[in-house]
């Protein structure tokens, strides 16, 4: 059966849908928009201190100034090299994404300075969003930031979830699993944070710098031989001394400090839902935090997909299955890709649909760049495969060799936002128009 709509649909509706629902996700994780609302009251004594690492940092520390006009602050946020905004009166500097630099390194030391020394009557108002684990890594004593930089790369090739990368890298670290608001004490400290993360875990947010860590030195060794990596020596021996745990739940150090989320994945994802009526399509929420090997992910939607198409199920055309959380991408050693996770996982949905008639995709980043790539994501269609074949590539060889950003280049299907200066992580929308 056929929905009356359905020879409305074609490839320029679908794109411009899927562009609106993208739009949507990333409107709703806009510190400029939710920030204010979460907002502890100004305190009447003692100092103001901003402090912020993140993808997100620089839009909101500008919410902040905007909401708080006649506070007197003072303070630094740590963004990407690229995501910058005007600020008046906290300080910006840059690190670097995903692999670790000096700059991000001293800023974090800078930043821990300004914590030190504080009283009760202090407010250190801690801003953190995805991306503060590179950005902010700051090697723990007897390690160096080439230690980190070589371990950060050997993390980003195991495949390792976002959970069991941050074990690792907070018990490597100066700065984060809750050492941040440790040098903050006695001072108050709230946390204003921007989720990334599947399950929205305080604690793999940015690596928590503010909240206790509940993970061990024990657990991140297990993990480190679970995923097979080859480590340098001075971080093996590091994690195997296990000479000073992070803060744990009940550190009295941690007693003065809040948590408080501002924008989150399911969020974004009911804005999506709610863009959806605007074309006629009936939304259903998967999951917020679909995990997994991106190009079994995309292939697990495409099922779903295809059984929408043909049985209705789980709901009827023409509707769009929206879901949102972090892939993850294997990579051999020495293996030079191009593209990331949301393209790969379309490219692979793609695949595996094999052009079938009336289904659309969307597979992108809300932070505005994927992977190694430039682009935010991309869309797929009927002819993508098509368009690739025709232009002389060959798709699953492209995903075989994970270069799926020159697939989706060629057939222009590629999202190019720019950083969109926030970050709820990954969000997926697949129209189906037509039930065969």
């Amino acid at each position: 059966m056929n929905s009356p709509n359905v020879t409305a649909w074609d490839d320029a509706r679908a794109v411009a849908a899927l562009s609106a629902l993208y739009a949507a996700a990333v409107r709703a994780a806009d510190p400029l928009a939710v920030l204010a609302a979460h907002l502890p009251e100004a305190p009447t004594a003692g100092r103001v201190i901003v402090v912020g690492v993140g993808k997100a940092a620089a839009k909101m520390a500008q919410a902040v100034e905007a909401a708080w006009p006649h506070v007197p602050l003072t303070g630094l946020v740590i963004a990407p090299h690229g995501a910058g905004l005007p600020l008046a009166r906290i300080g910006l500097r840059f690190g670097c994404h995903p692999v670790p630099c000096a700059e991000g390194a001293a800023a974090a030391a800078e930043i821990l300075g300004l914590v030190q020394g504080l009283t009760p009557d202090d407010l250190v108002l801690a801003l953190i969003s995805g991306g503060g684990s590179a950005l902010a890594t700051l090697p723990a004593a007897g390690l160096s930031l080439e230690d980190l930089i070589a371990t950060n790369r050997a993390l980003l090739e195991s495949g390792a979830a976002i959970g069991a990368m941050n074990c690792i890298r907070k018990h490597l670290s100066a700065f984060s699993g809750g050492r941040l608001a440790a040098a903050a004490h006695p001072a108050r400290v709230v946390t204003l944070a921007v989720s990334d993360v599947p399950g929205d875990d305080p604690e793999v947010i940015a690596s928590g710098p503010t909240v206790a860590d509940p993970t061990t030195f024990a657990e991140a060794l297990a993990l480190v031989a679970h995923h097979r990596m080859a480590l340098p020596p001075a971080v093996m021996a590091h994690l195997e001394a296990a000479a000073e745990e992070s803060p744990k739940p009940g550190d009295p150090h941690l007693d003065t400090a809040e948590f408080r989320m501002i924008a989150a994945p399911l969020m974004a994802l009911h804005a999506m839902a709610t863009a959806a009526g605007d074309y006629g399509l009936t939304p259903l929420i998967l999951g917020d935090a679909l995990e997994g090997e991106a190009r079994h992910v995309g292939a697990v939607l495409a099922g779903m997909a295809r059984s929408v198409a043909s049985h209705g199920l789980p709901l009827p055309a023409p509707c769009v299955l929206l879901s949102g959380g972090e892939t993850t991408v294997t990579m051999p050693p020495g293996t030079q890709g191009a593209g990331g996770r949301n393209t790969e996982a379309l490219l692979s949905m793609a695949l595996t649909l094999g052009g079938a008639p009336g289904i659309w995709a969307l597979c992108a980043d809300t932070d505005g760049i994927d992977g190694n790539s430039d682009a935010a994501g991309a869309i797929a269609g009927p002819s993508t495969l098509a368009a690739a074949l025709a232009a002389g590539l060959d798709p699953r060889a492209a995903l075989a060799a994970h270069r799926s950003l020159e697939v989706f280049a060629a057939t222009g299907g590629l999202v190019t936002t720019g950083p969109t200066l926030t970050n709820v992580n990954d969000v997926r929308a697949i129209i189906i128009t037509s039930q065969i």
